[in-house]
Order: C-alpha cells, then sequence, then structure tokens
C-alpha cells in the first residue's frame, strides 16, 4: 500500500508536474518540508480518495475558493488550471463558477470568472 505522500505525487503529477519543485523553491527556505507536506495532507489525504473522481474533486475546489472571495485569487487560478488538466471542460469550469453567485454573491462570481478568462488567455496563448 503506498503512503499518503506518494498517493499525493501521483495525484499532483497529474494535475500538475512540477507543483512540489515550484512549491518548494518558493516556500522551502522559510517553511522546510511546507511542499511535502501538501502533497502528503492535500493531495495524499484529500484529492487521492475514493468516492469522487479527480475532475470533480478540482470542481468543488474552484467552487470553494470562489466563494471565499478576493483572497484566493491565485489559489483559484492554479486550481481552474488543475481542473482543466483533470479533465474538466472551459464550459463546466464556467458553470461551476457562475454557480457559486447564488452563495458567494455575484462579485464573488465575477471574479472567478475573471480568474477562469485570465486562465483561458494564458493557455491560448500557449496554443
Amino acid at each position: 500500500m503506498s503512503t499518503a505522500l506518494e498517493r499525493g505525487r501521483e495525484v499532483a503529477q497529474q494535475l500538475n508536474p512540477n507543483l512540489e519543485e515550484v512549491l518548494n523553491d518558493r516556500y522551502g527556505e522559510i517553511l522546510p518540508e511546507f511542499a511535502e507536506s501538501l502533497m502528503e495532507w492535500a493531495y495524499g489525504r484529500h484529492y487521492a480518495r475514493p468516492g469522487l473522481d479527480l475532475k470533480t474533486r478540482q470542481l468543488c475546489t474552484i467552487a470553494a475558493l470562489t466563494v471565499l472571495g478576493g483572497q484566493t485569487g491565485p489559489q483559484l487560478k492554479i486550481n481552474i488550471e488543475h481542473t482543466l488538466a483533470a479533465g474538466a471542460s472551459r464550459a463546466e469550469v464556467v458553470e461551476a463558477i457562475w454557480q457559486m453567485a447564488v452563495y458567494g454573491g455575484l462579485p464573488a462570481a465575477i471574479n472567478g470568472l475573471n480568474a477562469a478568462m485570465d486562465v483561458f488567455a494564458a493557455e491560448d496563448q500557449v496554443r
């Protein structure tokens, strides 16, 4: 049986192959083992759980980050990228964000839509 850290690294590999390295480069000096902790806890103990497929988990994540509002903008963009990598379409991403207008209000949904548009535009430039 694999450990939570191994499972987390497998999930992160599907969504963003360099995520652990990027996190370690950014935060490792001030918070050693942050990247490894995130791989183990968030990805290995939550995203790797049975019961929901990875795409659905990612759609839930962008919905939650949308409702939380402006302070989560950078994480929302990263998780929109991850949601697309997990197989969601742009339409599914937009609908998950728009659904949150009911629960987080129009400003939160508009901020979420703006984040999605930024991610889509960046993705289109790479193509």
